[in-house]
């Protein structure tokens, strides 16, 4: 069974930054797009920045300029560094990818930024 495994949240001082780490295992054949999606209190989800397997990259305009997102294909595994932090990134973090053509999503990491 496919799993993803997130690490690297925590607790952060505005302009700060934090490393988040996704690995996925189990038995995978193929893994297509990976990336991070967010979640602030009372907000939707939102797509924070996502890389294809051929190394296309997306950000989303609001964390452009101070993230850069990953990929370790030989390791299946996603890094999103973030740089800058703003209190406005506080959110839970959700690694994604989409392995043997099924969406699959990590159990989340706590980012916080905070003085």
């Amino acid at each position: 069974q496919v799993q993803l495994v997130e690490s690297g949240g925590g607790l952060v001082q505005p302009g700060g930054f934090l490393r988040l780490s996704c690995a996925a295992s189990g038995g995978i054949f193929s893994i297509e797009d990976m990336g991070w999606y967010r979640q602030a209190p009372g907000k939707q989800r939102e797509l924070v920045a996502r890389i294809t397997s051929g190394q296309r990259i997306d950000y989303t305009d609001s964390v452009s300029g101070r993230c850069t997102i990953s990929r370790d294909n030989a390791k299946n595994t996603v890094l999103l560094q973030m740089n800058s932090l703003k209190p406005e990134d506080t959110a839970v973090y959700y690694c994604y990818a989409i392995v043997n053509y099924v969406m699959l999503w990590g159990q989340g990491t706590q980012v916080t930024v905070s003085s």
